[in-house]
């Protein structure tokens, strides 16, 4: 217990660490006035992953590191990510089976694609609440209102994050699949063993002979 424990304290803080450096150093989509960064989402979704709690515990922690070193606003729209990633976390704990299409993960897979996009619905809207109050409230920079609410928020914000979420999320699919043929991914472990119930090669491992 103590050992899950420390490892999963070590991946959180990863994950954490990873949410901040990552939209700092990763190459960025300029579409004025709004900008996306590549794979800035990828440690909260492989965090999705693990569980629930490290979910919510990578979404509070990249959140606070925004606080410190970003507009108030970039730091709103990462903690509202706490929401989509508690209910994605949530639903995958009760629905491991959709990361795997026979037995196997693939990026074609459309159960994990319809889930996938749900997921970046409720991740978009809310950042589209946040952006919207800021609009509303008057604090945004003028190039912000030159186009107007529906283009700047709406178009930028709703449907440019949408897909934004859509290829960070593929991207946490891929790099959460590949580690898990070889480490602990949890929800991808819990999906193979309940649908075969086979032993992995981690586990195989893990074993200490007597």
């Amino acid at each position: 217990m103590k050992k899950n424990s420390v490892r999963q304290l070590t991946i959180t803080a990863l994950l954490i660490a990873m949410g901040i450096i990552i939209p700092l150093v990763m190459p960025k989509i300029m579409i004025p006035p709004a900008s996306f960064t590549l794979a800035s989402h990828v440690p909260l979704f492989i965090a999705m992953f693990f569980s629930p709690g490290v979910a919510i515990a990578v979404a509070l922690g990249t959140a606070f590191g925004f606080f410190l070193s970003a507009p108030v606003i970039i730091a709103l729209r990462a903690l509202s990510h706490i929401v989509f990633a508690l209910v994605g976390a949530w639903f995958l704990q009760m629905r491991p089976d959709i990361v795997l299409v026979d037995g196997k993960f693939s990026l074609g897979n459309l159960r994990f694609q319809s889930f996938n996009l749900v997921i970046g619905i409720i991740h978009s809207v809310f950042e589209m609440l946040v952006v919207s109050a800021f609009f509303f409230m008057g604090n945004m920079p003028d190039s912000y209102y030159a186009d107007g609410y529906f283009y700047t928020v709406f178009v930028l914000m709703g449907i440019g994050g949408l897909i934004h979420s859509l290829v960070d999320y593929n991207i946490a699919y891929f790099v959460a699949g590949t580690l898990s043929k070889h480490f602990d991914v949890p929800i991808f472990t819990k999906a193979k063993t309940s649908n075969r119930g086979q032993v992995l090669p981690f586990q195989k491992k893990a074993k200490v002979s007597r």
